[in-house]
């Protein structure tokens, strides 16, 4: 026998088969079994914002936000078709749930079966936290910081673009000094623009990998250089020296465009350049050459898509959309990240049910970077939901409130119905 050890049963710690502790870990190992699972959708100024609602035997509703808007139409009718397959399976077992579903749809794996796939695991998180009367994060292994560093996402961007849902309305140049000066003022240490230029007095932007305007060669030209660089130089101005200003350049151009614009503003000082591509060598190329961090993957679903970019060392931050992938399995991908000596960051455009459920994630994860938040916002989000994100000092602040910390009102919902041509499906037009 080994020294110090007893086999002395009287000095086992034993508790009667009656303890109230054994009482209560068995209510909170019991089957609590999903009896309906729906989406809603509603509409939201420009957009709709869609929903999945998950109703457990106990009375506990789970809810999650996803997105059609994104490059993403039919979401909501996969999610639909699969809700059969959950329907007396219990909550607690969402990794077995999500394990099941993909099995049954392996063949179309990917696109918006696998967004299907992780708004019904962030659902199925948010009733198992609600359960067991907890926040999501401790599903997730715990919080392991309570203020989460943001940056203010679509900045000019919605004011200038989306005109009338977003105040006050930027519509030339002073617009934007006006609103890099108001980020300092409300203590935003970092802001996320996009591709712009000043012209005729007023304020152009230029998307052309969303149709916006329709010019699928993605050429870059000399205009559109000069203007970035002025409307950069413009933010810097107007901001001063301690503001962290991001770039985020879409599926705006291909390698040789991204190149161009990189040395067009390799004097700048930019935390990073946000780069959406299909291909890892050729961003990984991009990213050898470039004066910037890269960030990137936003549109990825699952660890395979992710490693070849990992593999190639095609990016300094990996973005993870974690309505597309689910919170859960976004946990994986970060600690592959991870294992590549690689942080992550957030996709986080969407409503405030979305932010909520990214926070949880932001706030477990070892290797964050930051976390993307809209700062603007449209009149609805004031009332469709429960509660809205605290920010201070350009963090946002982690409830303790159990599952996500937030859920939308089902009756402000019904009362807003869904508008057609939203998003990026109703935008295009010619080249000017």
């Amino acid at each position: 026998m080994l020294q110090g050890l007893s086999t002395s049963k009287r000095n086992c710690a034993r508790v009667r088969p009656d303890d109230p502790r054994i009482q209560q870990r068995g209510s909170l190992m019991k089957s609590t079994s999903i009896v309906s699972l729906e989406t809603l959708s509603c509409g939201a100024g420009w957009r709709n914002y869609y929903f999945v609602k998950l109703l457990t035997d106990e009375g506990v509703v789970g809810w999650s936000e996803f997105d059609e808007g994104f490059g993403s139409p039919g979401v909501g009718a996969v999610i639909e078709q699969l809700s059969p397959r959950v329907l007396g399976q219990s909550v607690m077992q969402h990794e077995r749930i999500r394990e099941d579903l993909f099995a049954a749809t392996r063949p179309g794996a990917g696109g918006v079966v696998g967004q299907a796939l992780g708004a019904i695991e962030n659902a199925l998180l948010d009733a198992k936290a609600k359960t067991l009367g907890l926040p999501c994060y401790e599903l997730l292994g715990g919080k392991i910081r309570d203020r989460l560093p943001v940056y203010w996402s679509h900045f000019v961007t919605w004011r200038a673009g989306r005109i009338p849902h977003y105040q006050p309305e930027i519509k030339d140049q002073s617009g934007v000094r006006a609103i890099a000066q108001e980020a300092v003022e409300r203590g935003f240490s970092a802001v996320k623009t996009n591709i712009w230029r000043y012209e005729q007095g007023g304020i152009v932007g230029w998307a052309p990998g969303f149709g916006n305007p329709f010019a699928p060669p993605l050429n870059v030209e000399k205009k559109i250089l000069n203007g970035l660089r002025e409307h950069l130089a413009t933010i810097r101005d107007a901001a001063g020296p301690d503001l962290e200003i991001l770039l985020d350049l879409n599926f705006n151009a291909k390698t040789e465009g991204y190149l161009k614009i990189l040395r067009a503003i390799a004097d700048q000082d930019l935390f990073w350049v946000e780069i959406d591509s299909r291909d890892p060598d050729a961003l990984a190329l991009i990213r050898a050459r470039s004066p910037h961090p890269i960030a990137s993957c936003e549109t990825l679903i699952g660890v395979q898509q992710f490693l070849p970019f990992f593999r190639r060392q095609a990016i300094d931050v990996a973005i993870i959309d974690t309505p597309w992938n689910g919170v859960w399995q976004s946990m994986k991908i970060a600690a592959v990240a991870d294992a590549h000596e690689v942080n992550v960051a957030c996709h986080n455009f969407y409503g405030h049910l979305c932010t909520m459920m990214n926070a949880h994630f932001c706030a477990a994860v070892p290797n964050l970077r930051i976390m993307e938040v809209d700062i603007d916002r449209i009149a609805l989000d004031s009332t469709l939901f429960t509660h809205q994100p605290a920010y201070k000092d350009g963090h946002l602040l982690m409830p303790e409130r159990p599952g996500w910390g937030t859920e939308p009102i089902e009756e402000v919902i019904r009362e807003h119905p869904p508008i057609k041509g939203h998003g990026l499906m109703g935008r295009s037009r010619t080249q000017t």
